[in-house]
């Protein structure tokens, strides 16, 4: 800080006198703006935190009002035959299987040759490789060896049949051929089209190592067969393994692990939501105690809007207590699991149409068109949370009154700094004519001072 000379000429006009001047100023116009800043700063923190606790409430409330929830599949087996898993929305059942065949793939080995380096024609020329009724022309000339022969039928032919050199014996390499798909029609076959290679080890001798067969099972007792042990076809939506001999029993059920951890969820999110809430709004007359939002209709509206509404929804055909849910004094939901479930057992498509909507059947048995009591919460949740709805309007106005603190703050800041600034060019004058006035007098009084010497 610069050291000022304002005083000297006086000793009362100084800078220690206007700065105690400015502090006195600062807090009537200042320091109340700090402290509405301060509290309307606190207000914003308070309600990020609510407004993320309500976003991840809404969140779970959308994926609990899709009816996709419900068609969530589990798949058990018992037995070791296949493995299968189910798509959601498949059917519900249980059925028994029993494999008796599994599919093979066609495997064929030619003759003999000396090594895998044996030239296989005397001419140029080309063969025909058929399999599941499909020809490849492979071409060869008098160089083409065995190896050759094995990498040409792999680039051309290598979707539909795999070939590899195996040494049987000790001069004894033998080219064998898998058929990549299983089933009875994987025939594989050579011809020579011109008649140019060296011998029969690739055409005539080519001897079925293992003959290809379709699979063959029993779903309930009806006899199944398929061309490959991947089976996709029997039902739609469900993907099956056969892996060995022997019968499996499968259930596929309704995936209600998957449906109840969606429920646990909504009630932890909502449960965060309202004790924040109950926080946020508490009335105290101990301010220590007291919610920053006591007195705020907004957030007491929407306390209220949240905690009500769990009474209302349910589409007029029930009440979500009737499902395992339970509500405590302070707003908080649980949930008591065995109720749930055996109204799951009772009638799952009710419970489906009563959380997510659709046609809910009635005792009498006739039927109501619902919207699902998730939809129903969504939809009057919205209103409060969705996009330019109040919570944004809310904080809208909270950050437009902060901005109008902070320019009023800057414009008071000003005004003192002009106000002072003036203050101070004017007792800096004032300070120098007091000098000045000082200085006359007391030149007057060493001259009086002078006379009364002299005259003694």
């Amino acid at each position: 800080m610069a050291i000022s000379s304002l005083g000297l000429g006086s000793g009362v006009l100084t800078q220690d006198v206007l700065d105690q001047l400015r502090k006195a100023d600062e807090a009537a116009r200042v320091q109340p703006i700090d402290l509405n800043l301060a509290a309307a700063n606190d207000e914003k923190d308070a309600f990020s935190v609510l407004d993320a606790k309500m976003t991840n409430l809404m969140d779970n409330i959308y994926e609990l009002k899709s009816p996709a929830l419900y068609d969530e599949r589990i798949v058990n087996v018992e037995g070791t035959s296949i493995e299968m898993t189910a798509s959601a929305n498949s059917d519900v059942q249980e059925f028994t299987l029993d494999v008796t065949q599994l599919a093979t793939k066609q495997i064929e080995e030619s003759g003999s040759f000396s090594s895998s380096t044996d030239a296989i024609a005397t001419a140029s020329g080309s063969l025909n490789l058929n399999i599941d009724g499909q020809d490849f022309t492979i071409d060869y000339t008098d160089t083409t060896t065995l190896e050759d022969l094995k990498k040409s039928i792999n680039d051309v032919a290598g979707n539909k049949v795999n070939a590899t050199i195996v040494q049987v014996n000790n001069g004894d390499y033998r080219l064998f051929l898998n058929s990549v798909d299983t089933g009875s029609n994987q025939d594989i076959t050579i011809t020579d089209n011109d008649g140019n290679l060296s011998g029969t080890q690739l055409t005539d001798d080519l001897t079925a190592v293992q003959t290809g067969v379709d699979a063959e099972f029993t779903y309930n007792g009806q006899a199944i067969t398929r061309s490959s042990n991947n089976v996709d076809d029997l039902i739609a939506g469900y993907d099956i393994t056969l892996k060995s001999l022997g019968t499996s029993t499968v259930s596929v059920e309704q995936n209600r692990d998957a449906i109840m951890e969606k429920i646990d969820n909504f009630i932890s999110k909502y449960n965060d939501a309202m004790r924040e809430l109950n926080s946020l709004t508490k009335n105290s007359t101990n301010s220590d105690e007291r919610g920053i939002f006591a007195s705020n209709s907004t957030i007491k509206s929407l306390q209220n809007t949240l905690r009500n509404s769990m009474d209302t929804i349910g589409g007029g055909v029930g009440n979500i207590y009737e499902y395992g849910f339970d509500i405590a004094k302070d707003g908080t939901l649980s949930i008591d699991k065995t109720v749930f479930n055996e109204k799951m057992d009772e009638n799952p498509a009710n419970v489906e149409a009563f959380f997510s909507g659709g046609d809910f059947e009635n005792a009498d048995g006739s039927v109501t068109t619902i919207d699902g009591a998730f939809t129903e919460l969504y939809t009057i949740m919205e209103s409060y949370t969705g996009f330019n709805q109040t919570l944004d309007q809310f904080k809208t106005d909270l950050t437009d009154r902060i901005s109008t603190l902070e320019e009023n703050k800057q414009t008071a800041i000003e005004r003192l700094d002009d106000k002072y600034n003036s203050l101070a060019k004017q007792w800096a004058a004032y300070d120098s004519m007091i000098a000045q006035m000082n200085n006359s007098a007391n030149a007057f009084l060493q001259m009086i001072s002078m006379d009364n010497k002299d005259d003694n």
